[in-house]
């Protein structure tokens, strides 16, 4: 009895989330953390708790198409990843290949043209794992409905290393000149295709950084940011929706922000006008036969705020 009124519950509250919620963020970024911690908090193998947390990666894509959100990054596999035992890796690549191929090859990434493709340092990862990249981004590479970028040996720092040292040797070969650097010309040089701001990361398991997850892309647009408790395996659709519901409050606060200094500049200026008419009316009033005064003395008037 008591769990059939906890899963009414749940379906309450989510329904109640997702009338609360209008639209949702293009690009969601995913830090997913904990599947270690929730397989020994079961008292079961690292191995499991990778596993399920790729069945929730699922879910989650399900969620996106569900909401309307444009672009998925999840972060798979850092470049710390690589300290991990040659065993959990092994596994870890092995899961990898296997949900690359699977989803290369589903009819609902087909029928949704999913667009997937690897950032990172892929050329680290073993072949067996480079060689599904490969299968996978081949597949999709025509879609652009919805993106789907999977962050393999990832690490922020190195990202914006790897550009600005491309920067700097065009600048060097003479085929960029140090005043035409912007914005698009680091972009250009982070990945082969544009990535889209992030506008809401989102992190599981408990911990609250971000990990130098996408710093371009996410510190750059000032993203909102959802840290919550459950492990990645845990990680359930009310989660998901309450971390739209933070990136929706985030956008309004934002928003009145900038409404409230337009308001103030509107008036700012305003006022600097109506203290110059008042003073150039007032040197002309100086000038002028009296009938003339009084049409300056009715415009200036005109100027008056009201009360």
């Amino acid at each position: 009895m008591l769990s059939w009124l906890r899963l009414r519950a749940r379906r309450a509250y989510e329904r109640l989330l997702r009338r609360e919620i209008d639209g949702a963020p293009t690009h969601v970024a995913i830090i997913q953390d904990g599947n270690r911690r929730y397989a020994r908090a079961n008292g079961r193998a690292a191995t499991d708790g990778h596993r399920e947390g790729a069945d929730t990666t699922e879910r989650v894509l399900e969620w996106c198409e569900e909401l309307g959100v444009e672009e998925l990054t999840l972060y798979a596999f850092s470049t710390e990843n690589f300290n991990r035992s040659r065993e959990e890796r092994q596994h870890l690549f092995d899961l990898l290949r296997e949900k690359l191929y699977e989803f290369a090859d589903s009819d609902e990434v087909h029928e949704n043209e999913v667009c997937i493709r690897a950032l990172g340092a892929v050329d680290r990862l073993p072949t067996h794992v480079r060689e599904a990249i490969d299968y996978a981004e081949a597949q999709t590479r025509d879609y652009d409905r919805f993106r789907l970028n999977v962050a393999l040996a990832y690490g922020g720092r190195n990202e914006l290393l790897g550009a600005a040292r491309d920067v700097a040797g065009a600048v060097d070969a003479g085929e960029l000149d140090p005043a035409a650097i912007d914005v698009a010309a680091v972009e250009e040089r982070l990945y082969d295709r544009p990535v889209r701001d992030v506008d809401l990361i989102v992190r599981t398991g408990g911990d609250e950084r971000t990990s130098n997850f996408l710093p371009w892309h996410a510190n750059g647009n000032e993203a909102a940011v959802f840290f919550c408790a459950p492990y990645w395996p845990e990680f359930s659709k009310i989660d998901f929706l309450r971390a739209i519901r933070t990136y929706q409050a985030r956008e309004a606060s934002w928003r009145r922000s900038r409404s409230d200094r337009a308001v103030a500049l509107v008036r700012a200026v305003a006022r600097l006008e109506l203290d110059e008419a008042r003073a150039v009316a007032g040197r002309l009033a100086d000038l002028l036969p009296q009938g003339e005064r009084e049409v300056v003395e009715e415009i200036e008037a005109e100027a008056e705020p009201a009360d």
